[in-house]
């Protein structure tokens, strides 16, 4: 079994390969895709307008209030902005009951959402709330204490800073009742409910909060381009020219501030090339769609992203250990893997899992011994074993961190931003970005093959993590949106 498994392995890795000219390839369909998307409703890459219109420069200030529900967890924040690039952060945060992420109505789980909302303001700024308890009590006339920041991460249609309908649930939610619906709205009406002295203020997605925060944190000549996460999910926002986004013109109803002559999009792109005419596929990717529960959409999120990696990894340990006995007591392997192992179950494995084996530099692989024992139950691997699963998960990774480049490459090129001297300066975030070995190496080494982009285009690129956007970030966009007259107060009651 020995070689014929680091034979199979390497077979198997060989599919992951991502070269050079398919690069080039993904990054010409992502442009065509892009300004299709700007052109009109309903493409493949959504380029979601988001009404935002400037980006900070590092001197605003004031506490805002930032809420974010991005996935299994419910974020709340004050973020105090101290007008020198500085900001203090206070949050809480609690995981979302499960029956409320699936089953529940969209009632309950705003309602839920708000009592946290609640629960924070009476810990961090209860003087601020008693205070407004009593002003309710006098009845004096209520005026909103705090602009809150909503940093929702699914896809939104948005027609202003603090309105936007759901249009999809993503990420292992599916609340039906929702969609269709403004959730700013949603969430007022909630927080109207508990008379909280809270306005829905904007409604954020938390690619262009990265975007928002990194340019507060690190302002430069030009400010920051782009937006990016890499995490669980991924996504980008970048700063358009206004007059790029065609489709605003049949937009009737919304509202926006045109001084700037720039929008920040939000790009939707875990959905570029759904129809995969250029995207690379192994039977495994193939494999994960058909078992999701989104088949055929967000097909590139689905190579690239945090959520997806170790099920793609543990389809092909599987099929190794099917075929060639893998993890299985033979002569050749002193491994027996119990019945209730990781490998058995859909979405069993995860990403942390490949980092581990990636990060392993140890001849007896050390690191990757200690992986597959805490994920999956597997005592005692065999070098060959241990040598099989690391060149799995150096081309799954790999694959990964080169696909990344392509819509980095993209907007680069459509936006010009290379052809000025000035440092191109991108946030980002994500744990696979920042915690991913070699993940930013191999992005840069594909976005170098791109003839537009090359040696010197690279040069010109400053990529830094972005912390806190979807916190300080919406913040900030609280803080756009309450001097921007275009404001609605949105209240669904």
């Amino acid at each position: 079994m020995s070689s014929s498994l680091v034979e199979e392995a390497t077979r198997i890795a060989l599919q992951f390969d991502y070269p050079a000219e398919q690069v080039q390839r993904g990054v010409a369909e992502y442009i065509r895709q892009s300004d299709e998307g700007l052109a009109k409703e309903g493409a493949t890459l959504s380029q979601i307008p988001t009404f935002v219109t400037a980006v900070p420069n590092g001197t605003e200030k004031g506490l805002y209030l930032a809420v974010d529900l991005g996935g299994t967890n419910f974020r709340v924040c004050s973020v105090q902005l101290h007008g020198d690039t500085t900001f203090n952060l206070t949050q809480s945060k609690i995981m979302i009951p499960r029956e409320l992420m699936a089953s529940g109505t969209s009632k309950d789980l705003f309602l839920f959402l708000a009592r946290q909302i609640e629960a924070f303001l009476r810990i961090h700024h209860n003087e601020h709330f008693e205070a407004h308890l009593r002003r309710k009590r006098e009845d004096r006339g209520e005026e909103y204490l705090f602009d809150l920041g909503f940093t929702f991460s699914f896809p939104v249609r948005q027609d202003g800073i603090n309105s936007g309908t759901l249009i999809r649930w993503t990420k292992g939610f599916n609340i039906p009742d929702a969609v269709g619906h403004d959730v700013c709205a949603l969430l007022q009406s909630a927080i109207d409910d508990l008379d909280l002295p809270v306005r829905v203020a904007a409604l954020v997605n938390d690619t262009v909060g990265t975007l928002m925060a990194r340019s507060y944190t690190s302002p430069g000549e030009t400010g920051t381009l782009l937006g990016a996460i890499f995490g669980t999910g991924t996504n980008g926002a970048y700063v358009e020219k206004l007059s790029n986004v065609s489709k605003l013109e049949n937009m009737n109803d919304s509202h926006y501030d045109t001084s700037t002559g720039e929008m920040i999009i939000n790009a939707e792109w875990g959905s570029f090339d759904n129809q995969l005419s250029v995207l690379p596929s192994t039977i495994y990717d193939i494999e994960l769609d058909a078992d999701s529960n989104n088949p055929g959409i967000q097909m590139f999120e689905k190579r690239v992203s945090g959520m997806f990696l170790g099920e793609i990894l543990r389809r092909a340990l599987l099929d190794l250990h099917t075929k060639l006995g893998l993890f299985k007591l033979s002569k050749t392997s002193k491994v027996s893997i119990p019945t209730d192992s990781l490998l058995y179950r859909q979405w069993g494995l995860d990403t942390s899992l490949l980092s581990q084996v990636e990060a392993d530099t140890t001849k007896q692989f050390v690191d990757v011994k200690a992986a597959l024992k805490d994920h999956l139950k597997v005592e005692n691997p065999s070098d060959t074993e241990c040598k099989a699963v690391k060149i799995l998960v150096h081309a799954i990774g790999k694959r990964a961190a080169r696909l990344s480049a392509v819509p980095l490459a993209a907007i680069l090129i459509h936006t010009g931003k290379l052809d000025t001297d000035d440092v191109v300066d991108v946030g980002v975030d994500g744990s696979v970005v920042e915690f991913y070995p070699d993940f930013e190496t191999h992005l840069r080494g594909a976005l170098r093959e791109v003839p537009q982009v090359g040696e010197a285009g690279d040069k010109k690129v400053r990529i830094g993590i972005s912390k806190d956007g979807s916190g300080v970030g919406a913040a900030l966009i609280a803080l756009v949106a309450s001097k921007d007259q275009t404001l609605v107060t949105p209240n669904s009651k």
